[in-house]
């Protein structure tokens, strides 16, 4: 069976719709649909209204690259109020060779979060810290012999309304919710940093209205914070200082701007018309100091939000997020960090920006889940395998053009 999975972030700026394959343990991207979001606010749904027109279209779009509908999704929840509970569960082994299976594993992640959950909260994820097998501590139980697996795990939750607002909105279009994946974990699973997962480390994603703080100890998601700001703050400080577009300010900010003034020139310039009519000459300096400061209040913030997360001393710092894309942003954390710190880069085909962090970091994370089960998925079925591979497809293509003539070249010879 092809391993494809679709993942949705809905986020406050854009609405992104991911389709990957795994071939090979490699993602292969099949499908980006990204659209400008409405009715999201902070993270979260403020206009079901205004979010659900803008939902479909996100759809759309990837129903027409790909020629097939997608029904479900595995979604990307903001790390708002997410929380993480360490708990032991047990399973007998039951079956007459005595020998550990998946099955075991998954009803010991089951035992380890009975009643321990909140009523107002859902369970969004269980990660296994450490297996014993008798009263042997393994790596990996699955296939050893034993009478009892014991597992100790973290288990990730989040406010019931958060979760239930999403996926009842997406059911109101016919899409179905597979599985949920919080933020911080899906930031994680996109990094795939050695040094991340043997250290206690922190992950720091700005996006356009928040940035997301969360701490990981050994690759396993302690806490999470979200600070009220992100990349449209800078849009806004451009806007208000030399009285222009919102659209403007944030192209100027992608085109002209640098994240750190130190590398700036007074001679780049760029000249538009104001809100008042009125011709202004702004300067690349004089914009990256104003893109610096901002940046800098929400690297500070986000530093004083780790130190209240954790006493331990954190070991790298990581940082991601479309945000994080403006040109020099490495250069302003050489400047403000102290620690050991890395800049994000997603580097695969077809999704080449920071901003697709967390969407291409929730296929990864339930890929993970999958092999964790030992589960095969895929978000389409057989029939609609054969349209994907192109099997019912016919290309026309006209023998003038230079793709015709290539094909001639090619099947002449």
């Amino acid at each position: 069976m092809r391993k494809i999975i679709a993942s949705l972030d809905i986020g406050s700026s854009s609405i992104k719709l991911i389709v990957g394959e795994f071939i090979k343990n490699s993602l292969n991207i099949l499908c980006v649909s990204e659209v400008p979001s409405k009715g999201m606010r902070k993270g979260l749904i403020a206009s079901k209204e205004e979010l659900i027109p803008v939902l479909k279209e996100t759809f759309h779009k990837a129903e027409e690259i790909l020629g097939i509908p997608i029904s479900e999704v595995v979604l990307g929840l903001p790390a708002y109020f997410t929380e993480s509970i360490i708990s032991e569960g047990t399973s007998t082994i039951t079956n007459e060779d005595g020998v550990v299976t998946y099955q075991d594993l998954i009803r010991a992640m089951h035992s380890a979060s009975y009643n321990k959950l909140a009523e107002n909260t859902e369970l969004i994820s269980i990660i296994p810290t450490r297996y014993k097998v008798d009263e042997e501590i393994v790596k990996n139980p699955i296939n050893m012999l034993g009478k009892k697996l014991t597992i100790k795990a973290v288990l990730v939750t989040s406010p019931k309304n958060n979760i239930n607002n999403f996926i009842k909105v997406l059911e109101m279009i016919g899409i179905k919710t597979i599985d949920v994946v919080t933020s911080s974990l899906a930031d994680f699973a996109a990094s795939k940093k050695k040094e991340l997962t043997n250290s206690i480390s922190a992950i720091i994603n700005i996006g356009e209205e928040t940035t997301s703080v969360s701490i990981f100890n050994k690759g396993i998601l302690m806490k999470a914070e979200v600070i009220e700001l992100g990349g449209a703050n800078i849009d806004n400080d451009i806007s208000y200082i030399y009285k222009v577009t919102k659209k403007d300010a944030r192209e100027l900010k992608e085109n002209l701007g640098l994240a750190c003034v130190d590398m700036a020139d007074n001679l780049e310039k760029n000249s538009l018309t104001d809100r008042m009519g009125d011709e202004v000459l702004i300067n690349q300096k004089d914009l990256s100091s104003i893109i610096e400061s901002r940046l800098t209040e929400i690297i500070e913030l986000s530093k004083k939000q780790m130190n209240l997360l954790t006493h331990k001393n954190i070991d790298y710092i990581f940082v991601t997020g479309g945000t994080s894309e403006l040109r020099d942003f490495n250069i302003l954390l050489d400047k403000v960090f102290t620690k050991p710190h890395i800049l994000g880069k997603i580097d695969i085909v077809g999704a080449r920006n920071n901003k697709f962090a967390t969407g291409i970091g929730i296929i990864k994370y339930y890929n993970g889940r999958l092999k964790l089960k030992n589960k095969e998925y895929s978000v389409f079925n057989s029939e609609e395998l054969e349209i994907l591979s192109g099997i019912h497809k016919k290309v026309n293509i006209n023998e003038n053009s230079i793709l015709g003539k290539l094909f001639g070249y090619f099947f002449d010879n």
